[in-house]
């Protein structure tokens, strides 16, 4: 399942139902309008902070791509009282992790460290957000380790510009910025200056474009004293963004594209899908239907392409689940000289199985069960935790999500499935990809 479902305090299995303890959670503001969401959790000494800044890859100037994801590496630089290149070596030392992560959307950044470095935490979090060093010479490292990055993720990577959507968003998203690479253009990085670089923080990186998240072993009050003398001072460099959603035409005539990569022997054939952004139930819809078609070896596509008829090696078939909007991916590798078209005919009778028939009450009873206990496994972690509450805010506007998500899995019917597949997963409003090994040049 490509979404995050519920985070569990604590599960218990009881004559197969499902009992699960809410997550506890308190959220308020700071007078700067930086969003704070705490959780408790004393059973382990251990704490996550992390902040996600409402700024992804959408947000970029034309002729800037890049910028968003650029802000993950450059961030890490230092600041005008951690010194550059200490970063990492101040975590470590504390018996710390850290990372960060960036998407279309948004832009996430957390420390996880043993929780009598909580304030240690909030601390660098702050620096971060206050006054973090940009020069020329972490423009100018950062740019070499975006590039390699690049390489070694879409450029070198088989079947790279299908995993990271580069191959394919470009053909569904006209007008709307996600048919940019997130991880953006090297031209386009080269190109900009340094101020242009202090301009997008001084937009972007502010406590009120920001949530902050602390869970695991703390202490209420003390979390909130320290948030306050971390945090409330930080005043705003701008005022908080304003979006407005590009409506994209819709798609009313199928797309042929035929994409090369230089890495791979084998070709794939992609069918992809422009469908509704996160917050639609129907979103949810299309992670069961994506569980039906490819979730295990007794799954349709792969009971039938790949076992029966045995004219795939691999098949799939997942959402990308996005703000604004969505993509919905399916695929398959042939098998031997097995044609593409083959490939395509025998996905197609799948989707048409789907819009018309009604899938089976064992089918049903198994997608519930499947869904029932990836909820049991989700989000077990505190770090899984601290995502789930950010993201849920700042994404769905529903912080709550983390203890009720799994009640609209649990409302989607058969004749649900059968809609949405009717709705979204139509010849003529979809990508028909070639993904080709590139000629010998």
């Amino acid at each position: 399942m490509k979404r995050n479902l519920l985070t569990l305090a604590s599960v218990m299995l009881i004559g197969g139902a499902t009992l699960a303890q809410e997550v506890p959670y308190e959220e308020y503001d700071l007078d700067n309008g930086l969003h704070v969401i705490l959780h408790q959790d004393n059973t382990a000494p251990v704490i996550t902070a992390g902040v996600m800044y409402h700024v992804g890859s959408k947000d970029e100037d034309p002729g800037r791509t890049g910028f968003a994801h650029f802000f993950e590496h450059l961030l890490f630089e230092g600041t005008e009282n951690i010194e550059r290149g200490q970063w990492f070596d101040i975590v470590s030392s504390h018996g710390g992790s850290n990372n960060a992560n960036t998407t279309q959307d948004r832009t996430y950044y957390y420390e996880t460290f043993p929780s009598n470095n909580l304030e240690l935490a909030l601390w660098m979090e702050s620096e971060r957000m206050l006054h973090p060093v940009i020069n020329q010479i972490g423009v100018d490292t950062q740019n070499e380790v975006v590039k390699e990055e690049k390489r070694q993720r879409i450029d070198n990577a088989p079947y790279g510009k299908v995993i990271y959507g580069t191959g394919i968003n470009p053909h569904l998203f006209g007008k709307h910025p996600y048919g940019k690479s997130v991880i953006g253009s090297m031209e386009d990085l080269d190109a900009a200056q340094l101020d242009e670089f202090i301009a997008f923080n001084h937009k972007f990186y502010n406590p009120n474009n920001a949530v902050l998240v602390v869970a695991g072993d703390i202490k209420i009050d003390e979390t909130k004293k320290m948030i306050s003398d971390y945090f409330g001072t930080i005043t705003n460099n701008a005022p908080k963004p304003t979006r407005t959603v590009i409506e994209e035409t819709p798609i009313t005539n199928t797309i042929k594209e035929t994409e090369y990569d230089s890495n791979i022997q084998i070709p794939l054939k992609i069918l992809a899908y422009r469908t509704p952004g996160m917050k639609s139930r129907d979103a949810y819809v299309l992670d069961y239907i994506s569980t039906l078609l490819t979730g295990g070896k007794s799954s349709r596509m792969y009971k039938k392409m790949v076992d029966e008829q045995k004219i795939a090696m691999q098949v799939l078939a997942f959402p990308r689940t996005m703000e604004d909007y969505g993509t919905y991916i399916l695929g398959a590798l042939p098998l031997g000289d097995v044609s593409l078209d083959t490939l395509t005919t025998a996905m197609d009778e799948e989707i048409t199985k789907l819009q018309t028939e009604l899938i089976t009450d064992r089918e049903y009873q198994k997608l519930r069960n499947q869904f029932e206990n990836q909820f049991v496994n989700s989000n077990s972690s505190i770090q899984g935790i601290a995502n789930s509450l950010a993201r849920n805010y700042m994404l769905y506007d529903d912080t709550s999500l983390i203890n009720k998500e799994i009640e609209i899995y649990r409302s989607i019917t058969p004749e649900d499935i059968k809609r949405v597949a009717n709705e979204y997963l139509k010849k003529n409003q979809r990508l028909e990809l070639d993904y080709l090994a590139e000629p010998a040049q």
